[in-house]
C-alpha cells in the first residue's frame, strides 16, 4: 500500500445565521410527509427558513423518487447560493446511486452543510472527497419526536451555528486508554466499506475513525475489519471510536461485536473508545466529519473534542 500524506482538516461551511434557508431532502428511501412537517417548525424556531425539495416525498419502489429526481433536488440545493444547509430526511438505501453525478458539481466552491447518518454516510464521503466538512447526526424522525429539545438535537444546532462543544462519556471495560488528535472520518461501516477501492472511500490511514452499523452479522463486520487490517489502514489509525452496533446476535465465535473488534485491534497502541452513542440509537451524538478531533480515553471516561 502506498503511504498517504497525513489528513488535514477540511473546509468548514459557513455557520448558519438567522434567516438562512435550509432544505429537507430525501436522497435515499421514502419518508412519511408528517415526519418532515412535524420537524420543520423545530428548525424554524432556530431562526432558519426551512423548505422541502420538489421531490422530497416522491416514491419509486423503496426509493424517495427516481435517481434523476433525487439528484435534481440535491443539485438545486447545492448550487443555490441562499441554501446553506441540507437536512437529509432519512437514510435507508439509495444515496450511492447519486455519487457519480454529484461528483461533477463544484461542491467546494460554496460549501453547504449536509446533515444525516446511516445511508447518508455516502454523501459524507462525497463531501470529504471534495474537501468539505459535513455532520453525521440525527435526521427528521429524531427531531420530530424530540421536538429538538434533546441534547443531540441541541448539539447539532450548535454545530451548525459554528459552536464547538466537548463530549464527555463514561468509559467502557474494553476501552484502550490514550490521547490522539487527527481528522475524523467514518460513519456507517457497511456504507463506507462499499466505497473501498473507489475515489470516495472515507476509510483512510492516519485518521481518527468512527464506525457504527445496524443488522450486520458479526462475521460480516469482522470481514470489513480484516479488509482494513490487510490494507494497512487499521494499523495506521490515530484513534478509533466504536459506535453502537445494533440488531445483531452473538454467534459461536464471538459473544459480541465489541469483543470481536477489541481482538482485531489488540496489536495496535492507539486509543479506542467502545460503546460511544453514535448510530441507530435514540441517543445519537452528532459529529463533524473532516474536522480535526481529539479523543482522550482514560480508565473511567472518554472525552471527544470535535
Amino acid at each position: 500500500m502506498t503511504p498517504e500524506a497525513p489528513a488535514t482538516e477540511l473546509k468548514m461551511p459557513a455557520p448558519l445565521r438567522p434567516g438562512d434557508r435550509v432544505a429537507i431532502l430525501s436522497p435515499s428511501s421514502i419518508i412519511k410527509p408528517q415526519v418532515v412537517y412535524t420537524a420543520m417548525p423545530v428548525l424554524a424556531d432556530e431562526g432558519w427558513v426551512t423548505y422541502v425539495g420538489e421531490h422530497t416525498f416522491d416514491r419509486d419502489g423503496s426509493y424517495a423518487g427516481t435517481d434523476e429526481a433525487r439528484y435534481s433536488d440535491l443539485e438545486t440545493a447545492l448550487l443555490d447560493p441562499d441554501t446553506r444547509a441540507i437536512f437529509c430526511a432519512r437514510g435507508g438505501y439509495g444515496a450511492v446511486h447519486l455519487l457519480e453525478a454529484l461528483d461533477r458539481l463544484p461542491l467546494a466552491d460554496d460549501p453547504k452543510w449536509i446533515v444525516g447518518y446511516s445511508d447518508i454516510s455516502a454523501l459524507h464521503a462525497l463531501m470529504q472527497k471534495h474537501g468539505v466538512q459535513s455532520i453525521h447526526a440525527p435526521m427528521m424522525k429524531h427531531i420530530s419526536e424530540s421536538g429538538g429539545r434533546d441534547a443531540d438535537s441541541q448539539r447539532l444546532f450548535a454545530l451548525l451555528r459554528g459552536e464547538r462543544q466537548e463530549i464527555k462519556l463514561p468509559g467502557n471495560r474494553l476501552d484502550r486508554t490514550g490521547t490522539a488528535t487527527g481528522v475524523l472520518f467514518g460513519g456507517n461501516l457497511a456504507v463506507c466499506a462499499g466505497l473501498i477501492g473507489t475515489p470516495f472511500s472515507p476509510l483512510r490511514p492516519d485518521t481518527i475513525l468512527f464506525v457504527e452499523d445496524i443488522a450486520e452479522p458479526i462475521y460480516k463486520v469482522e470481514r470489513i475489519f480484516y479488509n482494513l487490517r490487510l490494507a494497512g489502514i487499521l494499523g495506521s489509525l490515530r484513534g478509533l471510536i466504536v459506535g453502537r452496533f445494533t440488531d445483531y446476535a452473538s454467534d459461536r465465535d464471538n459473544s459480541s461485536m465489541e469483543e470481536m473488534i477489541s481482538h482485531l485491534v489488540a496489536d495496535y497502541t492507539y486509543p479506542v473508545a467502545f460503546g460511544v452513542p453514535i448510530g441507530h440509537v435514540s441517543h445519537n451524538i452528532p459529529l463533524v466529519c473532516g474536522r480535526e478531533t481529539t479523543i482522550t480515553v482514560t480508565a473511567s471516561s472518554v472525552t471527544i473534542i470535535n
